[in-house]
C-alpha cells in the first residue's frame, strides 16, 4: 500500500477518536500532560501497526491501544500507583437558564464527581469511564480491557457502589 493512502486511511479511521482517547488517558493517568504523552505514544503505536487493523470497531481498537499505552506508562512512571491493590468490598432541565448560584453549585457537583471518579482504583475507574462516559457496551469493554464479561459487570457495579459511597460521604461532610 502506498504511504499516502495508508496515512489518509489512518487519519480517516483513527483520528476521529482522538477526544475519546484523550479522555480515557486523562482518567487513567490523572494528569493532562501525562494524558497527552500517552495519547501521542498510542497514536504512534497505532500508526505503526495500522496494517494489522482488519476493520471493525476502530474506536475500540484505538482505545485498547491507549489503555495498553497508559498501563505501560504507569508501570514506568508510577509503579506504586499501578500496583495498588483494590478492595472489592469497600464500599438542569432543558431550556432553563440557571442562576449563577445554581451554575456554581452544578460545577461544584461536577467537580465532586470528577474527584471521586479519579480516586477510584484503576480497574474500577477504567470500566466506569468506558461504559458510563464513553458509552461502550459490555462486550466492547471486554475487547478493550481483555477480561471476562462477568468481571466487567462486577467491576462496574463495585465501582459505582464505591463512587456512590464516596459522593455521599463527601456531600455529607460539606456545610
Amino acid at each position: 500500500m502506498q504511504p499516502f493512502n495508508r496515512q489518509k486511511r489512518f487519519e480517516q479511521t483513527v483520528l476521529p477518536h482522538l477526544d475519546a482517547a484523550y479522555n480515557l488517558a486523562r482518567w487513567l493517568t490523572g494528569q493532562e500532560q501525562d494524558a497527552e504523552d500517552v495519547v501521542q505514544e498510542a497514536y504512534l503505536r497505532a500508526f505503526k501497526f495500522f496494517d494489522g487493523f482488519r476493520g471493525g470497531d476502530s474506536r475500540a481498537w484505538m482505545l485498547t491501544i491507549v489503555r495498553h499505552t497508559a498501563y505501560s506508562w504507569l508501570r514506568q512512571n508510577r509503579a506504586g500507583e499501578f500496583a495498588e491493590a483494590f478492595d472489592e468490598d469497600q464500599p438542569t432541565a432543558e431550556g432553563q437558564v440557571a442562576s449563577s448560584e445554581e451554575a456554581m453549585m452544578g460545577e461544584i457537583d461536577r467537580q465532586a464527581l470528577r474527584d471521586c471518579i479519579a480516586a477510584l482504583p484503576l480497574p474500577f475507574r477504567e470500566v466506569i469511564i468506558l461504559h458510563d462516559l464513553e458509552g461502550f457496551a459490555y462486550k466492547e469493554i471486554v475487547s478493550i480491557v481483555n477480561i471476562p464479561i462477568g468481571t466487567v459487570m462486577s467491576r462496574l457495579a463495585r465501582g459505582r457502589k464505591q463512587l456512590y459511597y464516596a459522593l455521599t460521604d463527601r456531600l455529607n461532610k460539606e456545610p
